[in-house]
């Protein structure tokens, strides 16, 4: 059975993903959609998600707008009996999404956190070279221009929008996929002098067998943008780059399926509604958590778009 679903929040982020994706997938159809400014080119675009529902036969829902005021329009959907789907991060805070759990589990809908870098071409295949393997220190540089992937989003800057940790979040979703349980040991987090969120934040972690972690997370690289996890381990180094897509094995390029970040995605969605199940994993966003519990802030200078 095709599973009929609505976008709440047409964005770019639904429009450069989801809804090429979905328009080709064989388990969903996009029938409608609801946002305040974009629409999408076929049925009725609402102007908000209590309309979508009143209005629209669907069965699922998928939520790109920003987290923030994700978890009304979550809930929402859980109360009239859609399966939801969460763009990352799934939330501005840990317990809304552990409630929005519950809440789902009770009305025997699927919810899904999202984490599209974890399937990056090359991530599955990092996951199983380095399983066994001792760790002798990961590095990871998540480094971008904010200018040019946000340009005027004020919310992002906002308290609970992530500010550099929209980016970073991803290298941790990675982070916490190919490594076993790590945790925050101390950490900066440079905030502009006119902004609530930060724009660099540099983390050092380790796990049970004392192995470093460092991340450094920057908002202000121009040029090339980099996003690379270094492994060193017993049996050589690994290296993830370009947010996961390549993969090389002490320097020698591993061959990789072709990038379908968001094919995968809602190949599990459709999956996780088939068997009745939710996945809620909260790991990428819980280390999120604890840089703003233990890291040191630093006021920087003020930072105009």
């Amino acid at each position: 059975m095709v599973i009929r679903i609505g976008i709440v929040g047409v964005g770019k982020i639904a429009r450069d993903q989801h809804i090429p994706v979905l328009d080709a997938s064989p388990d969903f159809e996009l029938v409608t959609a609801a946002s305040r400014h974009g629409r999408i080119e076929r049925g009725v675009t609402h102007t908000t998600i209590e309309e979508m529902l009143a209005a629209e036969d669907i069965d699922a829902v998928a939520l790109c707008q920003p987290p923030q005021v994700r978890f009304e329009a979550a809930r929402l959907a859980i109360a009239a009996g859609k399966h939801v789907f969460l763009e990352k991060p799934p939330g501005a805070t840990l317990s809304e999404v552990e409630l929005l759990r519950e809440l789902a589990h009770a009305k025997g809908v699927t919810l899904f956190a999202s984490w599209h870098s974890r399937y990056a071409a090359g991530v599955a295949t990092a996951r199983e070279w380095l399983a066994g393997k001792t760790l002798r220190s990961v590095k990871i540089e998540w480094k971008e221009d904010v200018r040019h992937w946000h340009p005027g989003q004020a919310w992002i800057w906002e308290a609970g929008g992530m500010g550099v940790f929209d980016p970073g979040i991803n290298a941790l979703s990675i982070a916490t996929a190919i490594l076993p349980g790590f945790f925050l040991t101390e950490g900066v987090l440079e905030i502009p002098a006119n902004r609530a969120s930060p724009i660099a934040a540099t983390l050092d972690f380790t796990d049970a067998a004392g192995t470093p972690i460092r991340a450094e997370f920057d908002w202000r690289q121009t040029g090339p943008q980099t996003w690379d996890i270094r492994v060193e381990t017993d049996a050589g180094t690994l290296l993830l780059s370009k947010g996961g897509s390549e993969l090389h094995i002490d320097g020698i390029a591993q061959a990789l399926p072709p990038e379908a970040e968001y094919c995968g995605l809602y190949d599990r969605f459709a999956a996780l509604i088939a068997a009745g199940e939710s996945d809620v994993d909260v790991a990428p966003l819980r280390h999120v958590a604890d840089a703003y519990l233990r890291a040191e802030r630093r006021q920087v200078e003020a930072f105009e778009d």
